[in-house]
């Protein structure tokens, strides 16, 4: 903080965070140094204030069959500013000009979950995410793609073979499926015999 004349009094202290408690000391000073600090203040808390701090590392994915998972970072105490906050989260469809508003009022959640039955799988959404409390609505976050839940795969490999290699070994191939929105990502496959 800058120095204050000796005859001041008072001063006023700017650029503090909303919402939260500070104490003060005042130290006196001269040509020779600095003296001892005062006692600290009595604790003072700042008023509220709306939030100005979006989440951040929005993303998701995954999921079941006809759900949009949407997470992210959540924004810690300290940049809350203020009682009764929680999470804005907005999407739509990609290339749609309306959106979707959910309101998730707990102060840890980092994930919202959207079901409806109309979700083709893999479908890429816009999604931002914003903060509010009891001030007002407050930053949202830049704009991510996140894509909705798969389906299970929807067809079968195909050209299974099997060769023999030893009396108690079978070497077993096939052809992978190919990645599209309606197959998804294929994780792995299961070999069944009988």
């Amino acid at each position: 903080p800058e120095v204050i004349n000796g005859r001041t009094h008072k001063a006023t202290v700017v650029d503090l965070s909303p919402w939260v408690e500070y104490e003060f000391r005042v130290v006196a000073s001269n040509s020779v140094g600095i003296g001892e600090p005062s006692r600290p203040s009595a604790l003072l808390k700042t008023k509220a204030a709306v939030p100005v701090v979006a989440p951040t590392n929005i993303s998701g994915g995954g999921g079941s069959r006809s759900e949009l998972v949407i997470t992210w970072e959540p924004v810690s105490e300290e940049l809350q500013n203020g009682e009764g906050f929680g999470y804005v989260v907005m999407f739509r469809p990609l290339g749609s000009t309306t959106w979707t508003k959910a309101v998730v009022a707990s102060v840890e959640s980092s994930k919202y979950v959207y079901r409806n039955e109309s979700i083709t799988p893999l479908s890429p959404f816009e999604v931002k995410v914003g903060v509010y409390n009891n001030e007002g609505e407050g930053t949202l976050s830049s704009i991510s793609i996140v894509y909705s839940g798969e389906d299970e795969p929807q067809m079968a490999p195909a050209g299974a073979s099997a060769l023999s290699v030893s009396a108690a070994a079978v070497e077993v191939s096939w052809l992978p499926i190919p990645w599209n929105r309606h197959t998804g990502r294929v994780l792995g496959y299961e070999v069944r015999g009988w």
